[in-house]
């Protein structure tokens, strides 16, 4: 389980893209670099990581569930994904 802090932290840069897109595709468009570079830091969706939404896991994610490989495998297991089962041949 990651700290509070750090998926706060990743919340909060996720707000700040979602306020700021619109802007940066503007400034982009015009291709005004200048005014790109005064706008936060964290408002660039590169600084976004994937993280496990229910653990907070940055490695190991899944991208089509959007949750870690632990988690995956533990509710996969217990049967509450649908349509997912352990393979054996």
């Amino acid at each position: 389980m990651a700290k509070k802090s750090v998926t706060a932290r990743q919340h909060k840069r996720e707000r700040l893209v979602a306020q700021y897109a619109e802007k940066r595709a503007a400034l982009k468009k015009a291709g005004d670099y200048a005014a790109l570079d005064e706008l936060p830091k964290n408002a660039s969706p590169v600084r976004l990581k994937n993280r496990c939404q229910l653990t907070g896991r940055p490695k190991g994610y899944i991208r089509y569930f959007g949750i870690s490989r632990v988690i995956f495998r533990d509710m996969a297991l217990n049967g509450k994904i649908p349509g997912v089962k352990k393979a054996s041949w």
